[in-house]
């Protein structure tokens, strides 16, 4: 029978009773129309390792090591051994259900269980080979929707307010992902004014540039005289090696606009760079940010010098990444709209920012109330009388 990739696959199916049975067995395979044929001589793990071959030249390698280490990992071990027609219909769903709840039953590191959120991102690879299954005509259905799923997902950033701060240093219980308010923004650029990389620190704390994405920043990607900053590509760290590539999605290629302050700090910076490799053959695609020989820095390093500067400041801990959750945060107290901050953290859709800032923006929200309704009670010269205002 052919295969996906052109190649005739041998077809084996026993059990029959009688040889009449067989040959009934034989015509239906027969009678498959193409896809359906292949869809009963491959197995799943034949197919997902057809299925990461095609995304090679579509995804980042980056993302393309994850879903190969997600299928390696769990999922050729538990449904690897199934024909792909095994998870069409009702059948299939039931397979790929007992699969999720033998991997949601797994331990990991301490004896805790895998988290919720893993095993969502483990259901949402195969979602995406059973998509692909599904619309090159191999199955009908996917099997991997209306999936019973543990509660919970990705944790929420949440601000480190004093409690969550006292608590820390008392005990060294801290939040999954926090983010600084802007008090600790303002202490942490406040003594790192003076740090070679101080430009990138402002830039990625005030505008939330991914870490790839300010690694990869060259002087041509600033328009000093506009005041904007093009954001058009990334560093990335793949097996060790650095790579330049796209932003993570077409939403990532965006043009941020910059206040006068930030606009003649990335000028000087742009200035320094040009004195600095004057003459020589380094650096030679002007990058903004480098090492003494003209190379961009690492993304993985600049991961590494942040977490040093914030021991050495005694901060709340933070991660790299988590100065970007900062920027939404600071952006939404400072009352921009949300579809704004949408774009300038190249996000494809505000659903996303929505969805990933919703613990920060709630506290913001009441704070922001709060400030209000402080404000009002310091200008009112009445008694307020609540229960006749509770019985209008």
């Amino acid at each position: 029978m052919p295969g996906a990739d052109g190649r005739q696959k041998r077809l084996r199916r026993g059990g029959f009773l009688s040889r009449a049975a067989a040959e009934q067995g034989l015509a239906e395979i027969l009678e498959l129309p193409g896809p359906e044929a292949m869809a009963e001589t491959w197995t799943v793990k034949r197919w997902l390792e057809y299925w990461l071959s095609l995304l090679e030249d579509r995804l980042r390698p980056s993302t393309v090591r994850a879903y190969r280490s997600v299928t390696r990992t769990h999922l050729i071990p538990w449904l690897g051994r199934f024909r792909l027609a095994d998870l069409d219909g009702r059948h299939g769903v039931a397979i790929v259900q007992r699969a999720v709840d033998a991997i949601s039953r797994q331990e990991v590191t301490d004896g805790e269980l895998i988290s919720a959120g893993t095993v969502h991102r483990i259901v949402a690879v195969l979602r995406s080979a059973l998509s692909e299954a599904r619309r090159q005509g191999l199955i009908s259905s996917n099997a991997a929707w209306r999936l019973r799923l543990p509660r919970g997902g990705r944790p929420h950033a949440v601000a480190w307010t004093r409690e969550r701060e006292a608590l820390w240093r008392a005990t060294g219980a801290r939040p999954a992902v926090a983010v600084w308010d802007v008090e600790h923004v303002a202490r942490f650029l406040e003594a790192v004014q003076d740090d070679p990389l101080f430009p990138l620190w402002w830039l990625v704390a005030l505008r939330g540039l991914r870490r790839g994405e300010v690694a990869a920043l060259r002087s041509t990607d600033l328009d000093a005289e506009f005041r904007e900053l093009s954001v058009k590509r990334q560093l990335l760290i793949v097996d060790g090696t650095m790579r330049l590539g796209p932003p993570k999605s077409a939403a990532g290629v965006r043009v941020l606009a910059l206040d006068e302050f930030t606009n003649q700090v990335m000028r000087e910076q742009r200035r320094r760079q040009q004195d600095r490799f004057a003459g020589t053959d380094r650096n030679p695609y002007g990058y903004l940010f480098t090492n003494p020989d003209g190379s961009p820095v690492r993304p993985d390093w600049l991961t590494h010098r942040f977490h040093v500067l914030v021991r050495e400041l005694d901060l709340p801990p933070v991660r790299f990444h988590d100065l970007r959750h900062g920027a939404a945060s600071l952006a939404g107290a400072a009352g921009v709209e949300l579809k704004v901050i949408q774009h300038d953290l190249g996000h494809s859709s505000a659903v996303t920012t929505s969805d990933t800032y919703w613990t920060v923006f709630r506290e913001l929200a009441h704070q922001a109330v709060a400030a209000t309704a402080g404000l009002l009670r310091s200008h009112a010269r009445f008694r307020l009388r609540l229960g006749a205002a509770s019985q209008a």
